[in-house]
C-alpha cells in the first residue's frame, strides 16, 4: 500500500485533467490514473481530424490555447494538453487500469492492473469513447468491422461500408471516396442528419447525388459477413459488398 491520496481521478482526458488541476490548486494529493495514453480519446481520433470547437472551448485550467487558425486539430489538441500536463506537474499513472473500487467515502482503495491506490476521493471522469453505440446483429464482430475511422489511405480501390449519417460517417465517406474508395452509405433515416456540419453536409450530398457515394436510406443492418452487408430497404433486402465496414452510429 502506498500512502493515502486526497483524490483518485479516473480518466486522463480533457475533463480528467481539468478536475485534477483544480483539485491540485487547492492543496490536495491527486493521482490521474488511465487505462492508455494522456488523452486517450484524442489519440484514438482520426488522423488529421479538425476540431468543430474554437480553441478556447478547449483550454483548461485557464492556460492559453494559441492557435493560428480557427479550429485546431487533433495534433494541435494532443500537444496542447501534453504541455499543460507537464507544466502542472500532474502525477500521472498512465497504462493503469481500474480493476476496482471499494471501501467508503473518506476510505477507498482503488483496485488498478499495478496495485491497489488507498484515497479519500474518487472522481470518474472516463468519457464514452471507449463505449460505442453496438448494433446488436450478427458479424459485428468481425476483423474487418471498426466503430473507429482512422484514416482512408489503406482503402483505396476497396468496397467500404460507412453506417450511420452524422458528422463522424460523413466525413469519414467523404475522406474515403477520395482516397479512391468505393463507399455505400447505409442510414437508418430518411436522409443525412440535419445535424451535420453545414460545410460538410452539401457536399455529402453532392457526392452522392453524383454518384461518387452511394447511399440507401430508411435502411437497417440484418447481418455482416465476411464479405457483404446484407441490409433491408423499403424496396427489400440487399447485399452491399464490403471489404471494410465502419460502424460509426455514435457512443
Amino acid at each position: 500500500m502506498t500512502d493515502k491520496l486526497d483524490t483518485v481521478v479516473i480518466g486522463a482526458g480533457p475533463v480528467g485533467l481539468a478536475c485534477a488541476l483544480e483539485l491540485q490548486r487547492r492543496g490536495l494529493t491527486v493521482a490521474v490514473l488511465d487505462k492508455g495514453a494522456l488523452v486517450n480519446s484524442l489519440v484514438g481520433y482520426p488522423t488529421n481530424m479538425e476540431f468543430f470547437s474554437t480553441p478556447e472551448l478547449l483550454e483548461i485550467g485557464g492556460h492559453p490555447f494559441p492557435m493560428a487558425s480557427y479550429k485546431p486539430h487533433r495534433e494541435d489538441a494532443l500537444d496542447y494538453y501534453q504541455r499543460v500536463a507537464a507544466a502542472e506537474k500532474l502525477d500521472l499513472r498512465l497504462y493503469q487500469r481500474a480493476t476496482g473500487l471499494r471501501g467508503q467515502a473518506d476510505d477507498f482503495v482503488v483496485e488498478t492492473s499495478q496495485g491497489d491506490l488507498p484515497t479519500r476521493a474518487v472522481v470518474v471522469a472516463t468519457g464514452f469513447f471507449d463505449v460505442p453505440n453496438r448494433l446488436g446483429v450478427p458479424g459485428e464482430d468481425l476483423p474487418h468491422v471498426n466503430h473507429y475511422y482512422k484514416e482512408p489511405y489503406a482503402h483505396a480501390d476497396r468496397d467500404v461500408v460507412v453506417l450511420g449519417a452524422k458528422n463522424s460517417s460523413a466525413k469519414a465517406a467523404l475522406a474515403l471516396a477520395r482516397a479512391g474508395a468505393r463507399v455505400t452509405l447505409v442510414v437508418r433515416g430518411a436522409e443525412v442528419s440535419e445535424s451535420v456540419k453545414y460545410w460538410i453536409r452539401p457536399d455529402l450530398l453532392n457526392r452522392i447525388k453524383e454518384g461518387r457515394i452511394k447511399a440507401y436510406f430508411n435502411t437497417t443492418v440484418e447481418v455482416i459477413t465476411p464479405h457483404s452487408v446484407e441490409v433491408r430497404t423499403p424496396e427489400g433486402p440487399v447485399s452491399i459488398p464490403a471489404d471494410y465496414v465502419y460502424a460509426l452510429v455514435g457512443y
